[in-house]
């Protein structure tokens, strides 16, 4: 199953939008954000996904109310622990929030750098920051849960 990764939109709805038809393309079959959106108005692409979508808030969303309500609860506040494809994922926006919950995949933002590192028997994956404000690059992330193979898209 390929899963979409995002986080750190930051109300870049022309990068919201490339990574929308980026996953269409592809043929995400879920996608999950990391969070920072910021403002509700960020989320009109996401409604554009051909898959379904859920993620959770992030330290730069102020308006967390119009968040949770525009995104017809797919928006979770806190850790969101979910069952994909046989697989226990975790999502949070900052790995200070981990709270060592046992899962075969953490997806994480924050930090606006993509990586991809295995600890133990846990991938760690930040895609990046769709936005691009603040280190230039621009990213989001394609997870496959056959083999947990990550490829970082640059947009």
């Amino acid at each position: 199953m390929k899963i979409g990764l995002i986080s750190d939109t930051h109300d870049n709805l022309v990068n919201i939008e490339k990574a929308v038809e980026i996953f269409n393309e592809r043929g995400v079959e879920f996608v999950l954000h990391a969070g920072d959106y910021v403002a509700p108005f960020s989320l009109a692409p996401m409604f554009k996904l051909k898959s379904e979508w859920t993620g959770v808030l992030g330290n730069c969303d102020g308006e967390k109310r119009g968040l949770l309500k525009k995104s017809e609860n797919r928006i979770k506040r806190g850790q969101l622990s979910l069952d994909i494809d046989n697989k226990k994922v975790v999502v949070i926006h900052s790995l200070d929030e981990y709270n060592k919950e046992p899962a075969d995949i953490v997806v994480f933002g924050h930090t606006h750098k993509p990586e991809t590192n295995r600890v133990e028997d846990i991938l760690f994956v930040n895609p990046g920051e769709c936005s691009g404000w603040l280190t230039k690059r621009a990213t989001i992330g394609i997870l496959e849960t056959v083999d947990l193979g990550v490829d970082i898209i640059e947009l």
